[in-house]
């Protein structure tokens, strides 16, 4: 949800009844004082307008009346109204400098809020040089001119930012913000705000351009409730998003999933507890695993207002949320979590790092240790002195979107898109994208797809293939190898593998995958079991594809496979055949202790016959050392 918080404000005015049993003040005009009094009472019944008006005319009557000018900046800072407001500061400061001290914390911000950052900082220093002051207001004075500091150099050192409008086609005269991409930008999905209710609006890319938007669907929003603050799966089938006051909520705000169902969508669910409490709990963001989710929470625990938390998917469902420590939060408010498919760039907004005023976005890089970074400010003019968030990005990290109204669109809050500088970006990630059918019939098949870091053993994406379509989409960060294994009951695995150490892809991965039913003479090529050159010892990078096969043979007890080990053409045909005979033998050991039955195996060395690709270049040949798996009976 699209949140607007006031600023802090330290002392916004003083209770009506002192100033009523006031016995002196800096005017003794009659009428003045009266409608000073007058003012008073219509701020204790927060007729805002009206007190302006009163104190305007109490100023009018006597144009030194100190009192009536710092009451009335005082409500115009409530209402917004800072440049108003820092006249009437800076008219007392003239008339009276000790009238208040606070009167200089109180001017600093909304001279902040208004970027003037030079007068602001003298006004703040003179604060803190005085006595006695209470810890929290000396400690919210020192943190505004440490946000005066960063603003002076930010805005002498200004980041590349040229905001480009989306367009009719995302834009109306409503307010639209909060929006989201897939991996692969083939849909976009934002929040649009029409009658004060907040639905999601959805467009599609065609030929490189977006289409113009439409309702997303009645099946996720509601005339009734506000929906919003949204992240959705790289693959674009799971939406998560923030819906307030439901009747199946546990709080006044909590975080619901929908499964993208055909080209319409399923009932949103609730993640209940531990994740939702009674609180407060919204703007989730999902990892590109979908197994860890990032959120704004109130509940207790926390650093300062609003904080971001985490929780990660079990075995038993989401884990009890885990702050994100100091290294995120601080004792103000942090919100908008964004983290992106590379699982190692945060993207947030925060008023309580050093900053431009009001929410600033910031960014934070995952170290070798596990731990978060100190954020970094994504500088000016990207951040200014008004609020700032709901910043997200495409998964090559090169553009990002937000939404501002004070850029001259087409009405309201509009979504923008800009190109991000280069220190600021994501670690590259680049994506798969694959449909998987039956070799025969050519249907589609809904089928297991998962994704493993070959280095460490782990899956980094499980999913299933879509119903409909047989479709999926998987994002993979570069620097690492990756095992690809598609399955499905009934059905002989497929394996293949993507190394992107020391290069980056120019397109995407996009595969088509013919599954083969389970028949005496299937084969499956065994594209992640690794051997080192002229060994046979296993290399520990197979042991997730050799775990695949293990399942393949327990769930189908009656399978009898041969294991073929292959070579190419370099070499003596002798130690060829015995290498690949070896290797094919590792493979059976290998499975035999892990509790197969031998019987239902054999192995077998090839050498280098049965090429499936000529022997003339280096990457022929790589698939010509191979290792496979045929089945001999069923």
């Amino acid at each position: 949800m699209r949140i607007i918080y006031l600023s802090v404000l330290v002392l916004l005015f003083l209770p009506v009844c002192v100033f009523g049993q006031q016995s002196r003040y800096s005017t003794t005009d009659k009428s003045a004082i009266k409608n000073y009094v007058l003012a008073g009472e219509s701020i204790d019944e927060h007729l805002y307008d009206d007190a302006i008006a009163q104190l305007e005319k109490a100023i009018s009557d006597d144009s030194k009346f100190v009192e009536a000018h710092a009451l009335l900046a005082d409500v115009l800072r409530l209402r917004r109204q800072n440049k108003a407001a820092i006249e009437h500061y800076l008219k007392v400061i003239a008339l009276e400098p000790e009238h208040n001290r606070a009167i200089y914390l109180r001017v600093g911000e909304a001279e902040i809020t208004d970027a003037q950052y030079v007068p602001a900082k003298q006004h703040l220093e003179k604060y803190i040089t005085y006595p006695n002051l209470t810890a929290p207001n000396e400690a919210f004075a020192r943190k505004l001119l440490r946000d005066c500091d960063f603003s002076i150099e930010a805005l002498q050192h200004p980041v590349p930012f040229i905001p480009i409008n989306m367009g009719p086609e995302i834009n109306t005269q409503f307010d639209e913000y909060l929006p989201v991409a897939t991996a692969d930008e083939s849909t976009l999905i934002f929040t649009r705000k029409i009658n004060n209710n907040e639905d999601f609006y959805k467009s599609d890319k065609l030929a490189g351009k977006w289409k113009k938007s439409v309702y997303l669907s009645d099946a996720i929003n509601t005339p009734t409730f506000n929906e919003g603050a949204q992240s959705i799966s790289q693959d674009g089938k799971y939406l998560f998003f923030t819906g307030c006051n439901r009747p199946d909520g546990q709080g006044r705000c909590d975080i619901y999933i929908a499964q993208k169902k055909g080209e319409d969508w399923g009932k949103p669910f609730s993640l209940s507890s531990p994740l939702n409490t009674p609180g407060w709990e919204a703007q989730p963001s999902i990892s590109a695993d979908g197994r860890t989710i990032y959120f704004v929470s109130n509940r207790k625990g926390g650093y300062g207002g609003y904080d971001i938390w985490k929780s990660t998917l079990t075995d038993k469902g989401w884990g009890d949320p885990v702050n994100m420590g100091p290294g995120i939060n601080t004792i103000y408010d942090e919100q908008s979590p964004f983290i992106h498919p590379d699982d190692s760039t945060f993207y947030f907004c925060s008023n309580g790092w050093p900053g431009m005023g009001n929410k600033d976005l910031f960014i934070s890089r995952l170290a070798k240790d596990g731990k978060w970074q100190k954020p970094v400010n994504l500088g000016s003019p990207i951040n200014s002195s008004g609020d700032e968030n709901g910043l997200t990005l495409t998964a090559n990290g090169a553009y990002a979107f937000f939404a501002s109204d004070n850029l001259k669109g087409f009405g309201g809050y509009d979504i923008y898109t800009f190109e991000l500088p280069l220190n600021l970006r994501p670690n590259i990630v680049t994506y798969v994208k694959g449909d998987i059918k039956d070799i025969k019939t050519k249907q589609p098949l809904e089928a297991i797809i998962e994704i493993i870091d070959l280095e460490k053993n782990m899956p980094v994406y499980q999913d299933y293939s879509s119903e409909d379509l047989g479709e999926f989409l998987a994002t993979l960060a570069t620097g690492k190898n990756y095992g690809l294994n598609i399955s499905r009951q009934g059905y002989l695995f497929y394996s293949d593998n993507f190394s992107l150490i020391g290069h980056t892809p120019k397109t995407a991965y996009t595969i088509s995958v013919l599954l083969s039913p389970i028949e005496v003479g299937g084969k499956v090529i065994l594209k992640n079991i690794f051997f080192d050159t002229n060994k046979f010892d296993i290399k520990s990078e197979s042991k997730a594809e050799l775990q695949k096969l293990i399942e393949f043979l327990t769930l189908n007890p009656t399978v009898r496979i041969e294991i073929s080990g292959y070579t190419d053409d370099i070499g003596n045909d002798q130690a060829n055949q015995l290498l690949s005979e070896n290797r094919a033998k590792s493979v059976y050991q290998y499975l035999s202790s892990s509790n197969i039955n031998p019987a239902r195996m054999v192995y077998k060395g090839y050498g280098k016959t049965e090429p499936i690709a000529p022997n003339t270049s280096d990457d022929n040949r790589a698939k010509n050392r191979r290792t496979e798996f045929k089945i001999i009976a069923k």
